[in-house]
């Protein structure tokens, strides 16, 4: 099997080397870039199975990076931050980053999430020989990763599209937030399951006529989400 090449933008040398060593013991292939620029312009060139990004970067900082390289290319992101604020989280995710790990971590929980993300991203791009999904307003072809609303196409990111394929095809059903992240994300209690909060709301502003009052992504207070046709 090929290595896995992972592209870490980091601008504190002991930590980026921290992340190389376990990662290479793990079987992967790193870089390190040590600002958001080179990060960007490493990004862009291609040949990288998944970015571990620091926020706080010299150059262009990881928010920037995170944004031009989603609009770019289709690889997961992990920002890695010392930042622990909600807002700072949510910013993140909302500008394209997959996941979100906080310094300080345990070299482990790094490496299990590399390889979680990338595993998740593998599921997506090569499903399995599944039948169309077809609820309602919906149709989601698993075999060409398209989905389409009322028989217009919509651009979904990876952990969206995986969110709206699961919810789809187990309609009416009450998930928890906790079995989301679970499900989606490949992790158990090793993230911040304000992730999912974050991707529900994103996916009602592409699939909902009123993202204000959802109809088919509803929140049942006290238990989680569930998909109405």
């Amino acid at each position: 099997m090929d290595r896995k090449k992972i592209l870490i933008v980091e601008d504190d040398s002991s930590i980026a080397e921290i992340e190389r060593d376990f990662l290479e013991i793990n079987g992967f292939e790193s870089v390190i870039v040590t600002n958001g620029t080179d990060g960007l312009k490493e990004v862009l060139s291609g040949g990288y199975d998944l970015v571990l990004l620091d926020l706080m970067l010299p150059g262009l900082d990881g928010y920037e990076v995170a944004k031009k390289a989603r609009a770019a290319v289709d690889i997961p992101i992990l920002m890695v931050t010392a930042k622990t604020e909600d807002a700072d989280k949510i910013r993140g995710l909302g500008l394209g980053a997959d996941d979100y790990i906080s310094k300080p971590f345990s070299p482990t929980e790094l490496v299990a999430r590399v390889k979680a993300n990338i595993a998740q991203y593998e599921r997506l791009t090569h499903p399995a020989e599944d039948g169309m999904i077809a609820a309602g307003r919906f149709r989601i072809n698993p075999k060409a990763h398209r989905v389409y609303v009322d028989e217009n196409e919509i651009d979904l990111k990876n952990k969206e599209y995986e969110l709206l394929t699961f919810l789809a095809a187990n309609p009416d059903v009450v998930f928890s937030k906790e079995t989301l992240y679970e499900r989606i994300w490949g992790m158990d209690a090793l993230g911040d399951i304000a992730t999912v909060a974050v991707h529900i709301n994103r996916l009602r502003e592409k699939i909902e006529r009123d993202p204000s009052s959802p109809v088919h992504i509803q929140t049942v207070w006290g238990a989680g989400y569930r998909f109405r046709v």
